[in-house]
């Protein structure tokens, strides 16, 4: 190889006389040769003489017999050439790519829309360790569609507007404005796409840098409302940057490990211009009626549409395209509204309740007003009168006087209009300092207003039915969506040079083996039996481990339906299921079956607490009937495990009425693990798949955060970590949970430190907690870590790995300095749009009878990343709908785990989960994270209920479950 460079040297005379030199050596590194493609304009020597020493830095490869000047991107061409990076990028060419030393690097450029938060340090994750081979080859469909991009650069802008405007929307409608008044010579004639905010790409430069606009826009005039008038808006547009394409080109084809988010942003912008224009736009979807829509109770609607997305993959830049759905306020009258949601008569007074409900229901939500013709001003409620209209009184002034009048007198004198509903409240609009009240029947919900509360459970009912999807409507669907949107005859994707394929990519994937399980028979002795589909019964098995229950008892929440010989014949049914899967189990309470009411349950805990101190029994197990799903679950829940130290079993009221073989059976799983069983394992223990593993105890953890309900803007987040217990089986697994800040991601309590005046340094989290409960339960302390992270967003992977790796090894080494466990930290994701079909349907070699996934079905290749650890694997039957596969993404690996080793040992591990007789869709350690934060959510919820009224600031520390409930999966 043959290294070019130049040598810069500096000469300057000191204060004394003397010539100082300062010499800089700078290298070019030859790279790839682009081949110049027919009809671009771009020969060797244009490329060769075109010098670009903002890419000196970049890292490049080039064949041995590469030997000519270093090789630069290609100038800037007019029209663009359209470019498919799937012939370099296919996946036969990274079937073997090494591994990356896991480097920390300088961050370049400036902060991007959606990636992590600024840091002075990027973070490299793995390269891909290979493909796997384990499994049958089988071919399936992604809803990806493969995208042509130019080769010629695309130009940002900034975009500032004063005053500033808070709507996306409204911004549009001023930049359209600009564009139809100056989209000629002061354009440069170019069409610009625009993100709504601060960002506007175009194909070719602007004939300035930076130039202010002055656009007027018609609007309402707010003191007379009746004539319009123009308000002026200052718009000022400044070159950002130029956005080399080529850089997305090294990426796609592994040349370079940095994604160039802003090339990415930017090609997704100009993606998305035309869906904006037509539909309702919410974060990468767009919502039409067009696409199907269902109304809901309360005022509800439901309304489908498209997610679309660009993202790279091994087969080149793929857009991503998916059905999607959400729910929308109706439009509609704001009475109809009300009533839709009290169902009752408004023309009588509403009870204080009514008042809570309506103004939660109402605020924040934009109106119109109906009584002015069509000049309909709109406003923003921000609260309800505390009187009706006949008792709410304002100041009129006319001609010089003052005159006190209510709001159902003033519509009556100034618009000839008698009240329907006179006591009603009034809708507060303006700002709470200086408020204007409106009639609620004079007002009307503005059209395309996202409903972002959580859904009752008849309205989330209704929700799934209307979305659910089988895999063959789905797959029609989406190619509808590709026509509907004509991608390719887009003025906006047609001046950037992009194309867009109308057909799903082949998929290459592997179908792997279902794993072996662990039983016994009715002799005691283990068998192994494997699973067909992802789904068995117990007939002829019993518990690996059967639990014992000696002491429990019984709180009846709804005696008046359920008698006590009624709970006792249940429990008599429950516990003979139980006993014939090998539990051991008395049949008779150690203290009565108590009956009580719901608002006695301090009370009642007391009185068993009492009992069970004088007995000098303790409890294993306290069953609990409950009326509903109401709040009392979550009371119980957090009284039982932070206060008294018991695991609890709840059944609602149906349940003890109907008590179906199927729902025993499952609950008898559930029993069997909160008294510390075990139902069942490998039979391959995992160490004899991972040589890595076979002479040192490894330990699993979950971890997940959980973030208040939509609308709640002051909750803590709630963090959960899970983590095995026994080794080599990895099926029981210990829970923390802990609060922390509102809506932060990163899991805070992982590493403690604390200093007391009285013990000194004292270090602490979750992580050394579990690591101290593994080691007690095995004697031994793991040599290697399998972390697995739910809930992150891609966008926030380099802060997780940074923050949350830092903690995990600090945790480590709080048990000693020289303890350093191989750590291998990987990402769970469910809420992702990737969607495989068959090729053919009715192939039950490659799907099921609805058209989905096979349990095990693994993919690494095609619609993978291009170079980083990733795959996706559907390790669970499909029942509705379309299965979503889970996707994993390595973010760290001391392992050195290989492709075959990580998808089989997280798909096995998937037919371990404690609560069900299927493989389920994500590993069982994630799960159980997730389930441990929800339980979490109701300590939460059961301290502010119970602060509720005392003026309190909302909590942030979770109290701690008792260490005698930690021991067993209470979470279950």
């Amino acid at each position: 190889m043959v290294i070019y460079g130049f040598v810069v040297i500096k000469v300057s005379v000191s204060g004394k006389g003397l010539f100082c030199f300062e010499l800089a050596w700078f290298f070019l590194m030859p790279r790839k040769r682009r081949t110049p493609k027919e009809g671009s304009g771009e020969s060797s020597s244009q490329a060769s003489n075109v010098s670009n020493i903002g890419n000196i830095q970049q890292s490049v490869h080039a064949p041995a017999s590469h030997s000519g000047p270093s090789q630069t991107p290609p100038p800037t061409i007019r029209r663009p050439v359209l470019s498919s990076p799937s012939a370099r990028a296919g996946p036969s060419s990274r079937s073997d790519v090494p591994d990356l030393p896991q480097a920390v690097q300088a961050s370049v450029g400036p902060q991007v829309p959606g990636a992590p938060p600024s840091s002075s340090k990027a973070i490299t994750f793995p390269r891909r360790p290979g493909l796997g081979k384990l499994g049958r080859q089988i071919m399936l469909k992604a809803n990806f569609f493969l995208l042509k991009f130019p080769h010629e650069d695309i130009f940002h802008y900034d975009v500032t507007i004063s005053p500033q405007v808070p709507s996306k929307n409204s911004c549009r409608t001023i930049i359209t404005d600009l564009s139809n008044a100056h989209g000629g010579q002061e354009l440069g004639n170019h069409l610009a796409v625009y993100d709504g905010r601060k960002s506007m790409y175009t194909a070719g430069r602007f004939p300035f840098s930076s130039k202010e606009f002055t656009i007027k826009v018609a609007e309402e005039d707010v003191k007379s409302q009746t004539q319009r008038r123009e308000k002026q808006y200052k718009v000022v547009i400044k070159f950002a940057s130029q956005l080399s394409m080529h850089r997305l080109e090294q990426f796609l084809s592994g040349d370079q490990t940095e994604l160039p988010q802003d090339v990415l942003q930017a090609l997704d912008v100009v993606l998305r211009e035309s869906p904006s224009r037509r539909f309702s736009s919410i974060g990468h979807s767009f919502f039409s009626g067009t696409f199907g829509r269902k109304i809901l109770t309360e005022g509800l609607e439901a309304v489908k549409g498209f997610f679309q997305s660009a993202r790279p993959t091994q087969s080149g830049l793929a857009l991503n395209i998916d059905m999607s759905a959400t729910t929308f306020i109706k439009e509609q009258e704001v009475i109809a509204y009300v009533a839709d949601i009290l169902r009752k008569d408004l023309r009588r007074p509403l009870v204080d309740a009514d008042l809570v409900k309506v103004k939660t229901a109402l605020k924040g939500l934009r109106i119109e007003v109906t009584h002015r013709g069509n000049m309909r001003r709109k406003y923003r409620i921000v609260g309800l009168s505390s009187q009706s209209s006949r008792e709410t009184i304002f100041t009129v002034e006319r001609n010089g006087t003052s005159k006190r009048v209510s709001v159902y007198g003033y519509f009556y004198e100034v618009y000839n209009m008698k009240l329907v509903y006179p006591l009603l409240p009034c809708l507060q609009v303006g700002s709470l300092e200086r408020p204007s009240y409106i009639p609620m029947e004079v007002c009307k919900i503005v059209k395309g207003q996202r409903y972002l509360k959580s859904l009752n459970q008849r309205q989330t009912t209704e929700m799934l039915t209307f979305t659910c999807q089988d895999p063959r409507n789905r797959e029609t669907d989406i190619l509808k969506a590709v026509v509907e949107n004509k991608y390719n005859t887009s003025p906006y994707v047609n001046e950037f040079g992009i194309e867009v394929s109308e057909t799903l990519v082949p998929v290459h994937a592997r179908l792997l083996a279902c794993p072996k399980l662990k039983y016994c028979n009715d002799r005691g002795r283990e068998i192994s039996y494997t699973p067909e589909l992802g789904y068995w019964n117990m007939r002829d098995k019993r518990f690996l481990n059967g639990g014992r229950l000696n002491n429990w008892t019984c709180v009846n929440f709804s005696s008046s339906d359920i008698s006590v010989a009624v709970a006792m014949t249940f429990y008599q049914q429950l516990f003979g299921v139980c006993r014939t899967l090998g539990m051991t189990c008395n049949l008779n309470p150690i203290l009565r079956i108590c009956e009580a009411q719901s608002d006695s349950l301090d009370q009642v805990l007391n009185g068993i607490q009492t009992e069970l101190t004088a007995s000098g029994k303790t409890l294993d197990l306290l069953f609990v009937i409950l009326p509903n799903n109401g709040p009392l679950y979550g009371d119980l829940k957090y009284k039982c495990e932070t206060e008294y130290g018991w695991v609890s079993q709840c059944c609602l009221r149906k349940t003890i009425m109907e008590p179906k073989p199927q729902l025993l059976g499952n609950l008898a799983l559930k029993v069997n693990v909160k008294v510390g069983g075990r139902n069942t394992a490998l039979a391959d223990p995992i160490p004899h798949n991972i040589p890595q593993f076979s002479n040192a105890p490894f330990i699993v953890f979950g971890a997940d955060v959980t973030h208040p309900r939509p609308g709640d803007d002051a909750s803590p987040s709630i963090a959960a970590v899970v983590a095995s217990r026994d080794w080599p089986q990895a099926t029981q697994y210990a829970a923390i949970i802990s609060g922390q800040g509102h809506r932060k991601e990163i899991i805070e309590a992982l590493y403690t430190e604390t200093h007391d005046p009285e013990h000194g340094f004292q270090a602490g989290g979750m992580i050394r907690e579990h690591l101290l409960s593994f080691k007690a339960a095995t004697n031994r302390e793991p040599a290697h870590i399998l972390f697995f992270r739910d809930g992150v967003s891609e966008g926030q992977f380099s802060q997780v790995v940074r923050d949350e790796l830092t903690a995990i090894n600090k945790g480590c080494k709080s048990l000693g300095a020289n303890y350093e466990p191989r750590i291998t930290f990987v990402v769970v994701q469910k809420r992702h749009h990737t969607k495989f079909f068959p090729q053919t349907y009715g192939d039950d070699k490659t799907s099921d009878k609805k058209g989905n996934l096979l349990p095990g079905t693994v993919v690494d290749r095609d619609i993978c990343h291009p170079a980083e650890n990733d795959f996706y694997l559907c390790s669970h039957g499909g029942l509705k709908g379309t299965s979503r596969p889970a996707h994993y993404h390595v973010l760290h690996d001391d392992n050195k785990l290989t492709a075959d080793q990580l998808q089989s040992l997280i798909y096995n591990m998937c037919y371990t989960y404690v609560r069900c007789n299927r493989s389920v869709s994500i590993i069982p350690a994630a799960y159980y994270a997730d389930l441990a934060a929800f339980r979490g959510r109701h300590y939460r919820d059961h301290v502010e209920r119970s602060e509720s009224g005392r003026g309190s600031v909302p909590i942030r520390v979770i109290p701690s479950v008792k260490d005698r409930v930690k021991r067993f999966m209470f979470y279950c």
